[in-house]
C-alpha cells in the first residue's frame, strides 16, 4: 500500500492503514448518531434524537470497529450485521461493511456496501473517501480521483488529511506521481505527524532525485517516534545520496541495533544503496 509497513510498534500498520481507510467511518459515533454534522447535510443529531434502534445499532457498530482493529474481522461482520438487523438505514453500518469486506478482499461486496451507505446519506466524505480507495484497489483511478474530489469538496469535511494521503498514494499507483507529489504535500499541511504520509512523501521526493527535499521529510520521521526500519533505511539512502557520511553512520547505526533481522539492515551490509 504505501511501502511504510512495519515498525518497532506491534500492529503499527494494521492500525494506520485501518485509519487510512477509515476516513471518520464513525463520523455518527462522535458527531451525533446520523454523522450528518460531518457530512455538512443537516443539522446535529443529538441524543434526544436518536432512536432506541439506532441507540442498539450505533453500539454494535463501536462494538464491530473495535474488533476490527484487533484482527477479528468475522467477528466484527457479525456485529455489524445485527447492527443493520436493529437499523436498516444506518449508514455508518453498511459503511463499516464495506471496510470490512475490503479486509476480506471481497471488492464487490464492499462497493455495494459503500453504495448502500450512499443511498442513505448521499454525497457524505467520509464514504465517498472508502469508496475512493476502493476503486484504487481496482486500479479504477479516475473514478478514484472523482470520488476523492468529491470527498474534498464538502466544506464541512475533517478528515483531509486522510484523503489527501490516498489520494497521493492512488497517484503513485497510477503513475501520476507529479500530482502524487501535490496531493502528499497537501496531506502533510493537514498533519505533519503523520508517519505514512511522511514517508511515502520522502520517498516519491527521492526516486524523482530531488534529495535535498526528500531529506527534509526523512529526517523528520526518523526523529521521531515512527521511524522504523524502512525509513531508517531510506534514510540511509538520502544520506547518501547527499554524501552526508556522519547521518549515514548515525542512521545505520540505529538500524543495526534495533532491527538487526531486518532485510534493510541486509541490504545495508550489502552496501545495496541502489535497489
Amino acid at each position: 500500500m504505501s511501502g511504510f509497513a512495519s515498525s518497532r510498534r506491534p500492529g503499527f500498520w494494521s492500525r494506520w492503514s485501518l485509519l487510512l481507510l477509515c476516513a471518520g467511518v464513525l463520523a455518527g459515533c462522535a458527531n451525533g448518531p446520523a454523522g450528518q454534522a460531518n457530512a455538512g447535510l443537516d443539522d446535529l443529531v443529538t441524543d434526544s434524537d436518536e432512536s432506541n434502534d439506532r441507540k442498539r445499532a450505533r453500539i454494535r457498530v463501536e462494538l464491530a470497529m473495535g474488533y476490527l482493529e484487533q484482527g477479528k474481522t468475522n467477528i466484527a461482520l457479525d456485529e455489524v450485521k445485527l447492527a443493520l438487523a436493529a437499523d436498516p438505514s444506518f449508514a455508518d453500518a453498511y459503511s463499516l461493511r464495506g471496510l470490512i469486506y475490503m479486509r476480506l478482499n471481497e471488492l464487490p461486496l464492499a462497493q455495494e456496501s459503500f453504495l448502500r451507505a450512499l443511498a442513505v446519506r448521499p454525497r457524505d466524505p467520509n464514504i465517498l473517501h472508502n469508496l475512493g480507495w476502493l476503486k484504487c484497489q481496482q486500479a479504477r483511478y479516475p473514478e478514484a480521483m472523482a470520488d476523492f474530489s468529491l470527498a474534498l469538496a464538502n466544506p464541512g469535511y475533517g478528515e483531509r488529511a486522510k484523503t489527501f494521503m490516498a489520494q497521493g498514494l492512488c497517484q503513485i499507483r497510477a503513475g501520476q506521481r507529479r500530482e502524487a507529489e501535490q496531493s502528499l504535500l497537501k496531506a502533510y499541511e493537514y498533519d505533519a505527524l503523520n508517519p505514512v504520509t511522511g514517508y511515502n512523501l520522502a520517498n516519491l521526493l527521492f526516486q524523482n532525485a530531488d534529495f535535498a527535499r526528500a531529506q527534509f521529510y526523512i529526517r523528520r520521521l526518523n526523529n521521531s517516534e515512527w521511524a522504523n526500519a524502512e525509513s531508517l533505511w531510506l534514510g540511509i539512502k538520502v544520506e547518501n545520496k547527499m554524501s552526508d557520511r556522519v547521518a549515514l553512520m548515525q542512521l545505520a547505526t540505529q538500524l543495526e541495533k534495533r532491527f538487526p533481522q531486518s532485510k534493510e539492515a541486509s541490504a545495508y551490509r550489502r552496501g545495496a544503496f541502489d535497489e
